[in-house]
């Protein structure tokens, strides 16, 4: 599956740090922070790691659903719909939610 590179860009904008490191994954695209996955792109929709402590808030809100990229939901990811992005402060306000995630992990 292609990945959206005009998301692509706008979510390295955003990740524009250091220690974030781009890896092409699951037919898609994923960010790396410290070594740990932060966030990615599958088609034109954004994949977070927002952790099984918030993963139910998450899901709750409009635009977010569980990632179940196997068949099955993976518990801790979502996916958010295009829809979902409409514009950059929109982008971060979900990206954040996983920064904040990834934040509590050690370094790989």
């Amino acid at each position: 599956m292609a990945y959206s590179e005009d998301l692509a860009q706008r979510v390295r904008q955003v990740l524009d740090r250091p220690g974030v490191v781009e890896k092409k994954m699951f037919g898609g695209l994923a960010f790396m922070v410290d070594g740990n996955m932060c966030c990615g792109i599958l088609g034109d929709e954004l994949m977070l790691r927002v952790g099984p402590e918030r993963f139910e808030e998450v899901v709750s809100t409009p635009h977010a659903r569980p990632m179940d990229f196997t068949g099955r939901p993976s518990r801790g990811m979502v996916y958010v719909a295009s829809t979902g992005l409409g514009t950059d402060e929109m982008l971060l306000t979900w990206i954040e939610l996983s920064l904040d995630f990834v934040a509590t992990l050690p370094p790989k």
